[in-house]
């Protein structure tokens, strides 16, 4: 049974949010550069400015252009370049080269346990939640997660609202009941177009930027032992975030749109 104070929902982003994938996808893109005998490699640093544009092959297609990287390629090598990469980033991610971020897997479960829907709103692959879904939840994890809105399913990427309407729509509830979880500034402002109050908990890569529009920024969801620490939003009941957390920050993001 739904507890009264808790959201109707919440929609997870992937890269950053669950996991901290985006060093493995740093990996996967430059074994895939090797095998297309591409002369590029993109450190932490670069990786990180290349992270403001959002979905991979948009990122390599960016790339090009803005850095003049050369050979040039056409749009089919770059679809088939970014298939490689994804064939390798599952790769690792199903020989266990990645865990969920604190806190993820146990609120995920207490929501399901407690009838609120969870679905994710992310402009990766179906393959990439698949596999990490698969390999840290285990088979069968649709029925924690029922509902995936995925990069294919939209015209528009983050920033654009685009992904987090169709989830509102698949999961059926207004975003007045529903909480986004979210890691980037991106991620944040597709929330936030799309009316959904979000929760912030920074990503390696995304920790120095603009959260400002979002209702709460934490250091982490948490665990038992493994407390979270809020930095900006509503202050926590207990220890770490949870399903009443939750519906305190659904609380003050919609009395705040309100006003």
């Amino acid at each position: 049974m739904q507890d009264r104070d808790a959201p109707g929902a919440l929609l997870f982003d992937v890269d950053g949010t669950l996991a901290e994938t985006e060093e493995a996808h740093r990996r996967a893109f430059n074994q895939a550069f090797h095998d297309f005998d591409l002369p590029w490699s993109w450190n932490s640093e670069l990786y990180g400015r290349l992270l403001a544009v959002t979905g991979g092959k948009e990122r390599l297609s960016h790339y090009i252009s803005a850095y003049g990287a050369t050979p040039e390629l056409d749009a089919n090598t770059i679809a088939a370049l970014h298939r490689h990469k994804t064939s390798l980033y599952e790769r690792e991610v199903f020989e266990g080269g990645l865990v969920l971020r604190d806190g993820v897997e146990r609120l995920i479960r207490s929501a399901a346990d407690a009838g609120v829907r969870v679905g994710v709103a992310t402009t990766t692959t179906k393959a990439n939640v698949d596999a990490l879904f698969t390999a840290t939840l285990g088979p069968g994890w649709e029925r924690l997660v029922p509902v995936v809105a995925v990069a294919y399913m939209v015209k528009a990427k983050k920033p654009a609202p685009d992904i987090y309407l169709l989830a509102l729509e698949r999961l059926d509830c207004g975003a007045g009941r529903v909480v986004a979880i979210e890691d980037s500034r991106n991620g944040l402002l597709s929330a936030v177009g799309a009316g959904i109050p979000v929760l912030v908990t920074p990503s390696s890569y995304t920790a120095g930027e603009d959260f400002s529009q979002a209702v709460a920024v934490v250091d982490r969801l948490g665990d038992p032992g493994l407390p979270s620490r809020v930095l900006s939003g509503p202050p926590l009941c207990g220890t770490f975030v949870d399903l009443a957390y939750l519906g305190s920050v659904l609380e003050a993001g919609v009395r705040g749109s309100a006003a």
